[in-house]
């Protein structure tokens, strides 16, 4: 099986290849370098594997929540190298995928991005039978917002619980039982859920495949951005 992921949504950049068990990974923190660096990538990828694009099974990418451009970005190129072969897609929570960077004792985490805004996207997510599970839905919303059950412990992982001071850290404290606030998603860690994803036929066609942006009017289309200055001018 052969897989090629992308992870876009925050700071990070990052491309992974899945073949037959083995998985390698470019990975940078590079901010408005997300365009010039994922295609690039990809294709390295694929040579230092041998690998054709004709022989990879599936595109994979991270879905966000996170920033609108680097959402929008990993699942453009996604789909293109997708429709390009006629190959499906697998979108997976880029909040899911940042879970799996607690650690590997945690059976419950609290993963959270910084929204910016004042606000955080954040998750809850147990691990059952080895996988982990959302609980509930995804949100964003500011951290004075977010809340967990009552008596349980959990993990806290993301760049939300560095946002607005540690806002998010400061108040869960005592429900918490770490916190990593540097831990940025990973196209290898969104291959750890493709993988068995597409193992249970789940992939998608590529047209399919919508965005998490869970914020409402995140940007205006490039019609709304034209109408509203056609409409200033006028004025």
């Amino acid at each position: 099986m052969k897989l090629l992921a992308f992870e876009t949504a925050t700071e990070a950049c990052s491309v992974a290849l899945y073949v037959d068990g083995q998985v390698t990974e470019r990975f940078e923190i590079a901010p408005r370098r997300h365009a010039e660096l994922s295609l690039p990538w990809a294709e390295a990828l694929l040579a230092e594997a041998g690998v054709a694009r004709s022989q990879l099974d599936a595109i994979a990418l991270g879905r966000g929540p996170g920033a609108f451009t680097g959402v929008r970005l990993a699942i453009a190129i996604a789909q293109g190298i997708a429709l390009a072969l006629d190959r499906p897609l697998i979108a997976v929570s880029t909040l899911q995928a940042l879970a799996l960077r607690a650690p590997a004792d945690a059976d419950q985490v609290l993963a959270s991005i910084d929204a910016r805004m004042g606000e955080v996207y954040a998750a809850r997510h147990v691990r059952i039978d080895g996988q982990w599970q959302l609980q509930g839905e995804e949100i964003v919303c500011a951290p004075e917002q977010v809340v967990l059950p009552g008596g349980s412990r959990w993990f806290g992982v993301g760049t939300g619980f560095g946002a607005a001071e540690g806002v998010l850290a400061t108040r869960l404290a005592d429900q918490l039982t770490g916190v990593d606030a540097q831990a940025l998603p990973r196209a290898s860690d969104v291959l750890a859920l493709a993988v068995p994803a597409f193992q249970r036929g789940e992939g998608v066609a590529p047209e399919l495949v919508e965005p998490a942006y869970l914020r409402n009017n995140v940007a205006l289309t490039l019609v709304e951005q034209q109408a509203a200055r056609a409409a200033k001018a006028a004025r």
